[in-house]
């Protein structure tokens, strides 16, 4: 009986299958066999609802903020003015 690749093939493929659960405070825990991450590392997280998933994009760490700010989907002049006065202390 021949058998075709699928049957052969590793679950996962490339990339290793893995499961992650969300903790009580709402937090993944990257395994280190997974990622090469370190602490303090920014991620971006996207929810895709067709698929059901949640995709991480690793941020670099010294991104020019003037690229950022060029991405921005709202315009600096769109942004309602500052107060100038401080904020009110709330009496508990």
């Amino acid at each position: 009986m021949r058998s075709s690749p699928i049957d052969i093939a590793e679950p996962g493929g490339i990339i290793p299958l893995m499961i992650l659960t969300l903790d009580a405070k709402r937090r993944l825990t990257l395994p280190a066999s997974l990622v090469p991450a370190q602490p303090g590392d920014h991620f971006q997280a996207e929810f895709d609802p067709e698929e059901d998933a949640v995709v991480f994009r690793r941020i670099a760490k010294n991104s020019d903020w003037l690229n950022v700010l060029k991405a921005c989907p709202v315009k600096m002049d769109d942004l309602p003015p500052r107060r100038r006065e401080y904020p009110k202390r709330l009496k508990l």
